[in-house]
């Protein structure tokens, strides 16, 4: 069996140096490199099972080499944990709002690090295990191809809204917390705010339309997807 290969991007040498040491020592290849340039030189090389990606690059920033890679077929799928020395609430959003799966910040316990990189690749494929097609109403999700459709028409979503919404829509009628939806997107004791699931779900509703109704408020408690309508 292929041991999953790890992409770092970071232009500190002594991060990429820490990262190579431990995640090596846990059974995985490990390649660095510390620009974007050469990040996607690489992904055009050999395309990763999971790249950790420092925001604060020369040249093309991690925010935006973040874009890049969700924009492309090949690689859109590809697990990313952002790392780094910004810890505000509001980078934290953005991360996750252009698709980031994780969000580690400096400085950082390295089996910590290791620990989130392995949550991350064990969630990803329990979900191309339950790749089933869910029919909701007028909502069709791809988990599969990390596709929606409404009234067959596509929707594009961030990896996070996604999730979000695979999540919810699986277990209609069940509702959920903030922290608990974070937690099955995301991990247990993830580190970002409630508000982040609510900037989520808010963007979450607005491309979906008249399907967005269908993820319920529930007030004092969190969030829910609406039973009525299922046909499937």
């Amino acid at each position: 069996m292929a041991k999953p290969h790890v992409l770092v991007i970071d232009d500190e040498e002594d991060i990429l140096e820490l990262l190579r040491y431990h995640l090596s020592r846990e059974g995985y290849t490990v390649e660095c490199v510390s620009d974007g340039e050469k990040a996607l030189e690489s992904v055009r090389r050999k395309v990763p099972d999971i790249i950790l990606l420092d925001l604060m690059l020369p040249g093309i920033g991690g925010l935006e080499l973040c874009k890049l890679l969700r924009r492309d077929d090949r690689t859109a799928q590809i697990p990313i944990v952002m790392l780094t020395a910004r810890s505000e609430e509001a980078d934290v959003v953005a991360g996750l709002e252009i698709g980031a799966d994780d969000y580690i910040t400096k400085p950082f316990s390295p089996r910590v690090l290791v620990a989130r990189v392995k949550a991350v690749l064990r969630r990803r494929k329990l979900e191309s295990s339950q790749a089933g097609t869910l029919i909701r109403g007028d909502l069709a999700i791809y988990p599969h191809r990390y596709e929606v459709q409404v009234k067959g028409e596509p929707v594009a979503l961030t990896v996070g809204e996604f999730k979000i919404l695979h999540f919810l829509a699986r277990r209609p009628g069940w509702v959920f917390t903030r922290e608990q939806i974070l937690s099955a997107v995301h991990g247990e004791d993830y580190p970002v705010a409630g508000r982040s699931v609510d900037v989520l779900i808010a963007s979450l509703r607005r491309k979906l339309g008249e399907a967005g109704s269908m993820i319920e408020t529930v007030r004092g408690v969190g969030y829910r997807f609406r039973e009525e309508g299922i046909y499937s």
